[in-house]
């Protein structure tokens, strides 16, 4: 982890990039959290989640997996890439309804409904959003459009 920081802060020496070993310590002041892994157990956890952070959870896409505990789930305001996957797929989501913390209510838009502005994301700068995607193959390809269109134009 040190050599993708130090080889980060070479390549670009105007952001911030930091390595940590402890998981709570990197997050404890961050503003975007950034969580892609296979895990079936929380690696991050609504307690160490500081106000106004947004997730974005994009690993952990099987029903019985996840990356975040119920807490975290929970406290956020919660975007997701396709409501019909996360209801059957997001253990995350799942998860969290089973320890009874939040209902199929608390999905409030699919990032495509922010993104078009038919629903709001952050209403307030403490809000804590998180987008949990389960990977929609559109996505994809509509990011692989966008690049090809910039590198085009550049």
């Amino acid at each position: 982890m040190r050599t993708f920081a130090e080889a980060m802060r070479r390549r670009h020496p105007d952001l911030v990039v930091e390595s940590f070993s402890d998981a709570r310590k990197a997050v404890e002041d961050a503003d975007i959290i950034c969580t892609a892994t296979a895990s079936r157990e929380p690696v991050l956890f609504g307690e160490w989640i500081p106000q106004g952070a947004h997730i974005n959870a994009v690993g952990a896409s099987a029903a019985a997996a996840r990356e975040l505990d119920s807490r975290a789930v929970a406290m956020s305001r919660f975007f997701v890439d396709r409501r019909e996957s996360t209801l059957n797929e997001s253990g995350d989501f799942l998860l969290a309804r089973r320890d009874g913390l939040i209902g199929d209510e608390h999905i409030l838009a699919e990032v495509g409904e922010v993104l078009i502005g038919k629903h709001p994301g952050r209403r307030v700068a403490g809000d804590i959003t998180l987008f949990k995607s389960l990977g929609v193959a559109i996505e994809d390809l509509a990011s692989a459009h966008h690049i090809y269109e910039r590198a085009m134009q550049e």
